[in-house]
């Protein structure tokens, strides 16, 4: 029997849920319904409903017009996005208003929305649009907060439609909150005071590095104190609370100040990793390495700036110099460098709080829950510091430890050198004593000798004066025999054979070569080359004459079988002594023997002085008395 009802059971439930599925269209977004009792309420999911204006044209009238009023859709997340960079988005929200006291408004987190409108209808159904957006000076606003602020109206009553239409340069979260007055007053005091002990805390810190710096003159600690203030700056940028303090004015620079923060940030990181990690010395490909990641990411932010702005936009390639620095402080920490735990730990929970953010953008809904996730990146930034604090505090723990075991090394080395030097003085002591003795004994010695050296010496005065007169003459005998033999041997040489050995006496090196080639050149007295003229100065080169007139400068080899050779100058005069002194029948080969020169050489340079010497015979034709000289000019 049981079974037999079964169909007529299935009859009735379908007959009673039908109305439901078939409904689920008409009554997809649900109305939030406001009492005096309600103090806040954060719309989401299906409470929102999105629409988006591709061409940006649609006005109020057209979104409320049947055809697209039935085109929103109900949220699929609990926060929907903008996620078309500059695209046009209309929301809508549904409010039941039964509160005696209507003294509420609706509150827009996001503050980097560049253009918001608010749509508010009034009791006789006319709708009165807010324009917000941070494309707007600050001091636009009604409400000087640093969220988008709209009052509503006292006289709503019942079920009302709100619009608001939405366009960003960045991907904006459309988080609305509706609030009542005092709720929002208590709430906006206590986030303020928040803030307040947030930025305190990074104060704190800059100024404890600060005064580590002074102390130790470490650039890690100035590293670190630019890397905190940049948190600071991008914080107060993310919140607002830049806009509303420190460049109201300014909305256009307001679109852009957080990308410059952010490479700063990154940049003061990665170099606050380099020193604090030592990786200059332990890991220097890999500080070179975090070098060029330095110097791209400025070109970037450079190349965005000057040539596509909505590049600024894409936040996810801070990951990059994130993930640098974190693999350095990995990387110090598995070679076994133990302040790197606090580094590693610090980046591990900021790259937690960065991936968090990340999954949400990229569609991880689940993982949104409410206020806490949207300020993650504020606590991970705390946390974050307060363990790279820790890592510095660390370092200079380890810096301390290792110059206290220095100090009672040194310590003890002097002990010990102190007792070294105690012993080495009494052995000098004793010897000095012994060694005092002993000179005693033998300066009693030494004046018996120098008694005698007395009479010695005063003999040997009388030898030395008989000894000089006899010197004297010698040396006036030397002198007169000296210029006799270079006489001789000069005679000798320009008319018999001389040794190479000989005649290197009369020119032993090329200075005696070319004072005698000079003189011999100028003998006539000096003419210039090039002017004529007859006043010269010293050369550059070992006996070359100046021009006093023109400044052409001669040297003693110019014009003469001298010039460009390359052999040795007294080498040079020899072969061409040897070869005037056989009349040129002396051979190639034997003059390479005897010079020491390579045979082509000497063939070479032999075949040119007979040229000369065969010219010479031409114009001195019946003169006598020429020497080999005079082959030279």
């Amino acid at each position: 029997m049981y079974f037999c009802r079964m169909p007529k059971i299935c009859a009735y439930l379908f007959a009673l849920l039908a109305p439901l599925f078939f409904c689920h269209g008409l009554f997809a977004q649900r109305a939030v319904r406001l009492v005096d009792s309600l103090n806040q309420h954060i719309f989401t999911y299906g409470e929102i409903e999105q629409l988006y204006d591709k061409e940006g044209k649609w006005t109020l009238s057209d979104i409320r017009s049947k055809r697209l009023a039935t085109a929103f859709k109900a949220s699929k997340t609990s926060t929907p996005q903008n996620k078309v960079i500059n695209g046009v988005y209309w929301y809508k929200v549904n409010i039941d208003f039964q509160p005696k006291d209507n003294n509420y408004l609706l509150e827009f987190f996001d503050q980097t929305i560049d253009l918001l409108e608010v749509y508010l209808p009034d009791s006789a159904g006319r709708y009165k649009v807010y324009k917000l957006g941070d494309e707007q000076a600050f001091f636009a606003r009604k409400v000087k907060h640093k969220n988008f602020i709209v009052p509503l109206s006292p006289e709503l009553k019942g079920p009302t439609e709100l619009f608001f239409k939405v366009r960003s340069r960045q991907v904006a979260d459309i988080i609305v909150v509706l609030r009542s007055a005092d709720f929002f007053i208590n709430y906006s005091n206590g986030e303020y005071f928040s803030f307040g002990l947030f930025y305190g805390m990074i104060a704190i810190f800059c100024f404890y590095n600060l005064l580590m710096f002074f102390a130790v003159r470490q650039p890690a600690y100035l590293y670190y104190v630019g890397y905190m203030l940049s948190v600071a700056m991008y914080e107060l940028c993310t919140d607002g609370v830049a806009f509303q303090y420190l460049w109201p004015s300014w909305p256009e620079w307001n679109q852009y100040a957080f990308a410059v923060v952010l490479c700063s940030m990154s940049v003061f990181a990665m170099l606050f990793a380099q020193r604090q990690l030592l990786l200059r010395r332990k890991a220097p490909k890999l500080h070179r390495f975090i070098n060029y990641v330095i110097a791209l990411r400025i070109s970037f932010l450079v190349f965005a700036f000057l040539f596509d702005r909505s590049l600024l936009n894409y936040k996810f390639l801070e990951a990059v110099p994130l993930l640098v620095t974190f693999g350095a402080g990995i990387y110090s920490y598995a070679r076994g460098y133990q302040p790197a735990r606090y580094f590693v730990l610090g980046y591990g929970i900021l790259f937690f709080g960065y991936s968090y953010k990340f999954l949400i953008m990229l569609g991880a809904d689940w993982l949104n829950v409410g206020i806490i996730t949207y300020y993650i990146m504020s606590f991970s930034f705390i946390l974050e510091m307060t363990f790279l604090s820790l890592a510095v505090g660390d370092r200079v723990r380890m810096m301390k430890e290792g110059r206290e075991r220095a100090q009672r090394r040194v310590i003890e080395q002097m002990k010990i050198n102190e007792r070294l030097k105690d012993k080495v003085n009494r052995e000098l002591e004793a010897k000095v004593i012994q060694r005092t003795r002993e000179l005693i004994e033998k300066n009693a010695i030494i004046e018996k000798q120098n008694l005698e050296l007395t009479d010695i010496n005063k003999e040997l005065a009388l030898q030395k004066e008989q000894i000089a007169q006899m010197n004297q003459l010698l040396s006036l005998d030397n002198e007169e025999l000296k210029v006799n033999v270079e006489q001789v041997t000069k005679a000798r040489a320009m008319s018999t054979n001389l040794s190479f050995d000989e005649f290197s006496k009369v020119y032993p090196d090329q200075d005696a070569c070319l004072r005698f080639l000079a003189e011999l050149k100028w003998r006539d007295g000096y003419r210039c080359k090039k002017c004529g003229h007859d006043q010269y100065y010293v050369g550059n080169t070992p006996y070359a004459r100046r021009c006093a007139l023109c400044k052409y400068d001669e040297s003693a080899t110019v014009n003469t079988v001298i010039q460009n050779v390359k052999i040795p100058i007294a080498k040079c005069f020899y072969l061409i002594y040897l070869i005037y002194s056989t009349k040129g029948k002396i051979s190639s080969h034997k003059l390479s023997e005897i010079l020491n020169i390579r045979q082509a050489t000497c063939w070479a340079y032999s075949n040119k002085i007979r040229e000369k010497m065969d010219a010479k015979k031409r114009e001195l034709k019946g003169l006598k008395g020429q020497g080999w000289d005079d082959l030279l000019i």
